[in-house]
């Protein structure tokens, strides 16, 4: 008998999903225990075990149940190169998700500099230019991020459609839709462990544009 479907929000454990950019891994761990498994889960993040581990509290302890769930997770990989990382590279996947992209603590409280937008819309870029090359045929790339001033002139709409891109869908993001997961400053730094406010945001979803 074919197991039945379970879902969270816009996951469902039939995905194959690539999560990256993760912080204490707490998504990541949220949805698989949604799903009761993760076999359907890669789970990401740029930092390598050592520096995850001085970074987040309860880092190490979610990776550990991650991997009991039978979730991939996977260390020091770079949004950047990953469509060239044959540890990814060659699967494809339904869903591939980063949640509150952040170029780094030097942009921290300087959020409305010109080098710091400019900086993030590198990120967002360099991310979308791999994701596209890791997407099943029907799958979508999922970015959710914070809708207000300066935030919003990252411009990720456009971004992605520069990339061939198309929306499909923006959805409210709220927090309490997500048990478990806790958001995190990241990026190096003391404060690396804190949680951020989240404000007003949404998860924007994006497919490839159909080629005639």
């Amino acid at each position: 008998m074919e197991d039945s479907e379970k879902r969270i929000r816009h996951y469902s454990n039939k995905h194959q999903i690539l999560l990256v950019g993760e912080g204490d891994f707490s998504f990541s761990l949220c949805l698989a225990q949604a799903f009761g498994s993760a076999t359907n889960i890669t789970a990401t993040s740029l930092d390598s075990e050592d520096e995850l581990s001085k970074k987040y509290m309860d880092a190490m302890v979610n990776v550990s149940m991650l991997t009991r769930f039978g979730c991939d997770v996977q260390h020091e990989v770079n949004v950047h190169t990953m469509s060239f990382d044959n540890s990814l590279s060659l699967r494809r996947y339904d869903r591939i998700v980063f949640n509150f992209p952040h170029a780094g603590s030097r942009f921290f409280g300087r959020e409305f500099s010109s080098n710091a937008i400019e900086g993030h819309r590198v990120l967002v870029q360099g991310f979308l230019e791999n994701a596209k090359e890791m997407l099943e045929e029907n799958g979508e790339i999922h970015i959710t991020h914070k809708t207000t001033y300066p935030f919003s002139d990252w411009e990720i709409k456009r971004l992605a459609k520069a990339e061939g891109l198309k929306l499909v869908k923006e959805s409210k993001f709220e927090l309490s839709h997500y048990p478990g997961y806790t958001n995190k400053r990241g990026s190096g730094g003391r404060r690396s462990d804190d949680n951020f406010p989240v404000g007003e945001c949404s998860t924007l979803m994006f497919i490839q544009k159909r080629k005639h």
